[in-house]
C-alpha cells in the first residue's frame, strides 16, 4: 500500500473540500536508530459538512493521522492542507487563528480534562485564550449555553471533573471542543471509553450538533459498526497505510482490500441463525515491525491473496470505481480498476 501520485478527491461530492491531506508521514525518532513508521503517505479529503470515517486495528495510524490533521505533530513529509492553508507553514496570529476552527474531542474523558479545574474553568480556558468574550458575565453565559448544548445542566459550572460520570466528562469534552465555533472536529475514538449504553447517547449528540452547527468530523474509531452508522465515507488503515476508502454504503457491502473483507467479516451479526452460518476470514501470518520500513505491501505477511509481487512492490492507491479507492496487487491482477 502506498500513496498514488493521483491524488484527487476521493469522491463524487460536489461540497467544497475543508481539509485536504497530501502524502502524510509521520515518524517518531526513538534514538540509537530507531525509528517508529507511524503514518507512511496517507492521503485523503475532507469535505464541508461529512464526516469521514478513519478505521483499523489499534497501532494502525488512526491517532497519529489525527493529531497530524490537527497540527498537535509536525509532518515527517507531506502536508494537511485547511481552506487551501497549509497548517504547518502559517506561522504567528493567523495560524492560531487558523487553528482555532479545528478542535479535538479526545478518547479519554477521564485523561483529558484536568482533576483540578472546575468545569467553567475547563470549558472558560479556550474562550480566555483567545479573549472571545467582552466580560466576566459574557463569559459566565456563554459556558453555560455550552453546557445546556450538550445535555448539561449550566449549574454543573461549579463542579469538578471527578463529579461527573464517563458520559458526563466526554460531553464536558465536547463542550469544550466547542467553545471556539470551530468548522472542523476529530473526534478520536470518542467512545470507545464509555459504556455501550452511554455510546449511542454521545454519537446522537454529535450528530445533531453537526446538523446544528454545519460540522465536519474526522471521526476516528476501531468499531467498525459504528463508524458505519456516523461515516458519509470510510478509509481503512493498516500499519500506517490507507488500503481502502470509499463511500460508507458501498464499502460495508462492496468491500474490495482482502484487509477490509476481513475486518467487516469480524462483526457479529444480531441473527444467531445467521451469525451461525457465517464464515469469519481468519488472518494468519505476523504483523510487520513498525520500527521497520515496510518493503512491498504491508499487508502480505497476512493476505489470503498475497502474490509474488507483493513482497517487493508496494501497490499503487488507485480509484477502482467512482469514488471507490484501494491499494492491491491482487484487484490489479483482476482487472479491477478503470
Amino acid at each position: 500500500m502506498t500513496t498514488a501520485s493521483t491524488h484527487s478527491a476521493c469522491t463524487r461530492n460536489d461540497r467544497p473540500v475543508l481539509v485536504s491531506v497530501h502524502n502524510l508521514k509521520k515518524h517518531f525518532d526513538l534514538g540509537r536508530q530507531q525509528c517508529v513508521y507511524a503514518v507512511n503517505g496517507v492521503s485523503f479529503d475532507i469535505h464541508e459538512g461529512e464526516t469521514l470515517g478513519l478505521v483499523g486495528e489499534s497501532g494502525c495510524g488512526k491517532s497519529t493521522t489525527g493529531r497530524s490533521v490537527l497540527g498537535l505533530y509536525d509532518p515527517t513529509e507531506g502536508y494537511v492542507t485547511f481552506r487551501g492553508q497549509d497548517i504547518h507553514q502559517v506561522k504567528g496570529h493567523a495560524r492560531r487563528k487558523l487553528l482555532r476552527d479545528m478542535q479535538m474531542i479526545f478518547q479519554d474523558p477521564y485523561a483529558s480534562l484536568n482533576p483540578r479545574a472546575s468545569v467553567f474553568d475547563l470549558i472558560a480556558e479556550p474562550l480566555d485564550i483567545h479573549g472571545l468574550y467582552r466580560d466576566p458575565r459574557e463569559k459566565a453565559q456563554r459556558v453555560g449555553m455550552l453546557l445546556e448544548e450538550v445535555g448539561l445542566n449550566a449549574s454543573f459550572a461549579r463542579r469538578y471533573p471527578h463529579e461527573f460520570s464517563g458520559g458526563q466528562r466526554q460531553r464536558i469534552g465536547i463542550a469544550r471542543a466547542l467553545a471556539l465555533e470551530p468548522a472542523f472536529i476529530v473526534a478520536d475514538e470518542p467512545i470507545s471509553a464509555l459504556d455501550v449504553s452511554i455510546q449511542a447517547q454521545i454519537v446522537q449528540l454529535l450528530q445533531r450538533l453537526q446538523r446544528e452547527r454545519k460540522l465536519t468530523f474526522l471521526f476516528i474509531a476501531h468499531d467498525l459498526s459504528m463508524v458505519q452508522y456516523v461515516s458519509d465515507r470510510v478509509g481503512v488503515m493498516y500499519m500506517g497505510y490507507m488500503a481502502e476508502l470509499a463511500d460508507s454504503h458501498e464499502l460495508y457491502h462492496n468491500p474490495l482490500h482482502p484487509y477490509t473483507q476481513a475486518l467487516l467479516s469480524a462483526i457479529p451479526v444480531p441473527d444467531p441463525q445467521i451469525q451461525r452460518q457465517r464464515t469469519g476470514q481468519v488472518l494468519h501470518g505476523e504483523l510487520p515491525s513498525p520500527l521497520a520500513p515496510t518493503t512491498g505491501c504491508a499487508f502480505k505477511s497476512r493476505c489470503p491473496k498475497a502474490m509474488t509481487v507483493c513482497q517487493s512492490e508496494a501497490p499503487v492507491w488507485r480509484e477502482h470505481t467512482p469514488g471507490h479507492f484501494a491499494a492491491c496487487h491482487a484487484l490489479d491482477a483482476d482487472g479491477s480498476h478503470p
